[in-house]
């Protein structure tokens, strides 16, 4: 059978930027619109977590700038991405903005879409698999489920500087109360007060699951106990990037995983 070839479509015109979420970072899990409209790119500005794979859809002709922001690393600031998104589709170029996961969960797409509105550049947003959702279903595991969770909070363990960031007390009492499943996203670092915190407000044995490098070969995870997250990170040596799962939802996975606690590999 011939492979399948995914033209460029008209809607990626000169002048304009695409905000696209990459995914996880397997390269077969980006939408078929996402991989239309790299492919039509002339310039990308790509995120570190943007695998190779994801960037062989784009046209050998195209220019890719790597703008890394990695939490804990040197960055490239925010502004002066948003200065080169600006400064190409007034140039002309088919321009696309390449994030991990989706442009609108904690990868600053809302940002970006108000500073090009404000320059008058046409934007559009395409939506890609988030790493939370991925990294809990690669271990057969649901974010919501009837019996265990009637909702689901996407939440940062990354607080803006001069921002006092979440309140995990008081999330820990919701989520107990309205049976919530709490997604963490960036909570490696700030995993010792994010334990403590919510150990106010949920119980000890609550399931936990880490998964670092969600969807990629690499991908390793832990599933342990609320009262054992810090502990588990250090013994098995898990860091960024990694979602942290909280709550009824993993206890499918930790019925597997107990009493052993091993980190297992995807």
């Amino acid at each position: 059978m011939p492979a399948t070839v995914i033209h460029a479509q008209s809607q990626f015109h000169p002048g304009t930027v695409t905000l696209v979420g990459a995914g996880p970072g397997d390269p077969e899990l980006l939408t078929i619109k996402a991989a239309k409209a790299i492919a039509a790119a002339t310039v990308l500005l790509v995120d570190d977590l943007v695998s190779d794979g994801v960037l062989a859809h784009a046209s050998p002709n195209a220019r890719i700038v790597h703008v890394g922001k990695r939490g804990g690393c040197k960055s490239t600031p925010q502004a002066f991405i948003e200065k080169l998104m600006i400064m190409a589709a007034r140039e002309g170029e088919v321009v696309v903005r390449l994030k991990g996961g989706d442009p609108f969960i904690f990868g600053r797409g809302g940002e970006e879409v108000e500073h090009l509105r404000e320059a008058g550049i046409e934007v559009q947003v395409l939506n890609g698999i988030t790493a939370g959702l991925a990294g809990l279903t690669s271990l057969g595991a649901p974010l919501t489920h009837r019996d265990h969770a009637h909702g689901v909070v996407f939440v940062t363990g990354h607080a803006k500087p001069g921002d006092s960031g979440t309140d995990w007390q008081q999330l820990a009492a919701t989520a107990r109360d309205a049976k919530l499943t709490l997604v963490i996203y960036m909570g490696v670092s700030s995993a010792t007060q994010i334990q403590a915190d919510l150990l106010t407000g949920l119980p000890a044995s609550t399931p936990l699951a880490i998964v670092q490098h969600a969807s990629l070969p690499q991908q390793r995870h832990a599933v342990c106990t609320l009262g054992t997250l810090t502990a588990t990170l250090a013994s098995e040596g898990l860091g960024s990037p990694s979602v942290i799962v909280v709550g009824d939802v993993v206890r499918g996975v930790a019925a597997v995983a107990f009493p052993s606690l091993q980190q297992h590999a995807a």
